[in-house]
């Protein structure tokens, strides 16, 4: 699933982020979500979420 809509992201679940500093590399992160930041529920670059460790990203796919 990626990750640019909102219902399908909760508190708790894995993710793949790519990182503001990592846009151009494309380089993913992975963590679990703790808060949902974007307010849209359809975002085209992916929602964004910061990490339980405190890392923000956008969603780039969730993890089952």
């Amino acid at each position: 699933m990626n990750g640019q809509i909102r219902k399908d992201i909760s508190a708790g679940v894995t993710v793949d982020i790519v990182l503001k500093a990592d846009q151009r590399t494309g380089k993913l992160t992975r963590g679990v979500v703790k808060d949902i930041l974007t307010n849209s529920q359809i975002h085209p670059r992916g929602i964004k979420v910061r990490l339980v460790d405190g890392q923000i990203g956008r969603v780039q796919s969730i993890i089952k």
